[in-house]
């Protein structure tokens, strides 16, 4: 009686694949730099008033920096595409849900504004 366990080569259906993909060290130094150039630009724009926009340049920067870190850190680039579909299926929701939190604290809005007058 055989009591060792299938390795997880053996187990991956036949194939040759790897476990792993090993990605160039040059890809990653090159993303390790795009992601220091978007901080430094989420630093830089913090200092400036874009008015109505200041939220969504923050939220483009960080969505562009969380980007490079699912694709190319999380391997999800070089992975199968359901695992992203699962990811953007998350983030859609959790979006979902944020939209309907702010819709509610933009209804409560006067109200507050009120409160606040009235403390004053």
């Amino acid at each position: 009686m055989n009591n060792s366990s299938p390795s997880p080569q053996s187990a991956s259906s036949g194939s040759d694949a790897a476990l792993a993909h090993v990605v160039d060290i040059r890809v990653l130094l090159g993303v390790f730099a795009v992601l220091m150039v978007l901080t430094t630009i989420t630093v830089s724009v913090s200092y400036f008033d874009f008015g109505a926009l200041n939220l969504f340049v923050a939220i483009s920067v960080a969505t562009m920096k969380a980007a490079l870190v699912a694709l190319y850190f999380m391997h999800l680039r070089y992975d199968n595409l359901f695992y992203a579909f699962v990811l953007l299926v998350g983030v859609a929701f959790l979006g979902l849900f944020l939209s309907i939190t702010m819709l509610d604290s933009v209804e409560y809005h006067p109200g507050v504004e009120a409160w606040q007058e009235r403390t004053q």
